[in-house]
């Protein structure tokens, strides 16, 4: 089995964190995005994953492909770099994987983490990860007939078809298949939106006769903003929690501090005269004094004083001594 992940973005809406870091390596409750997102898709397989495709711009550089190349390595899976350097849509970004494309593929997008409990079907075509929602008009949607198949793909619908959204993972069991159909989008120029789309390469498949079946997932957490972010780090740890996984280093360091679980806190981290939590991820070597956070996610080799945290987001190498509360600071920033 095969993972291909597109994250070529850059991630805007949660700058300035994406600034220096590519959105799928911000940690949530101490791993990175897309770290969390191949570990449970593994789970999901019950199967044994060969390799990793991560799908990056160039810019990136040599430091983030080889933190890519030990994520795939640590689920004892090869990892593969290939570049997308221009924005042409989702098919184009997972056809840069070409060669990636043979035997049974998952297509993962790295902006978003799940829960879930189901058993692949091995023998679909494809099978489609979905989460009911409230509000179908802002997705792409599936319709499903009485045999539990897809039968339809409907992008953000205005009248109610169905309330399936299509959460961006995907399972194929021939890949030369799918490789097959998004070659043909580019090579006749078939856009949509000045674009290359799976969707459309999805709905050919499907016109041949291709059989597709939903996968839903219980938990669908988006890492698209600030606000949200840091709310599926705080989902993230409760679910943590229920699954008893170890989530404070035996070096933390309390000097007249309290610890309000759940709580993600890294290697040599410094609480001085503080209470942490809930809710809270902090990354390794960070200091905090005269402090209270909560429900804030602080990354590493930070400093935090004289603060009072909540739904607040600060980055790497951080410097914040002052009275704001909502903030949001990326790597290297000093506000005192």
């Amino acid at each position: 089995m095969k993972i291909i992940v597109p994250m070529a973005g850059r991630g805007s809406r949660l700058r300035p964190h994406t600034l220096t870091v590519p959105k799928p390596l911000i940690p949530i409750a101490g791993k990175p995005i897309v770290h969390r997102l191949v570990e449970d898709i593994a789970k999901v397989l019950n199967d044994s994953i060969d390799e990793i495709a991560f799908i990056i711009h160039e810019s990136f550089g040599k430091e983030v492909e080889q933190d890519l190349i030990a994520i795939a390595e640590k689920l004892g899976a090869k990892g593969v770099i290939c570049y997308q350097n221009e924005a042409l849509g989702t098919a184009h970004a997972i056809l840069c994987a070409k060669e990636s494309l043979s035997g049974p593929v998952v297509v993962a997008y790295a902006d978003t983490l799940f829960r879930a409990d189901f058993n692949l079907d091995k023998d679909a075509d494809s099978v489609i990860w979905v989460k009911q929602v409230e509000d179908p008009s802002a997705f792409g949607v599936v319709q499903l007939n009485e045999a539990n198949e897809i039968v339809d793909f409907v992008e953000k619908p205005k009248e109610f078809v169905s309330d399936l959204a299509i959460i961006g993972i995907y399972y194929f069991k021939s890949g030369e298949t799918l490789r097959s159909e998004l070659e043909y989008l580019l090579d006749n120029n078939i856009i949509k939106g000045g674009e290359y789309q799976l969707t459309d390469a999805l709905e050919n498949m499907k016109v041949k006769g291709l059989r597709f079946v939903p996968g839903k997932v219980e938990e669908w957490m988006d890492c698209g903003n600030k606000n949200v972010t840091v709310e599926t780090n705080t989902r993230m740890l409760n679910f943590l929690k229920l699954d008893n996984e170890l989530l404070i280093d035996n070096s933390v360091v309390l000097e007249n501090s309290e610890i309000i679980e759940p709580c993600f806190i890294g290697k040599n981290v410094v609480l001085r005269n503080s209470t942490v939590g809930p809710n809270v991820s902090i990354g390794d070597a960070t200091v905090v004094e005269n402090s209270t956070v909560k429900n804030s996610l602080i990354q590493t080799n930070s400093v935090i004083k004289n603060a009072v945290l909540d739904n607040a987001m600060v980055g790497n190498h951080a410097v914040y001594d002052g009275k704001h509360t909502q903030i949001s600071i990326g790597d290297y920033s000093v506000l005192e």
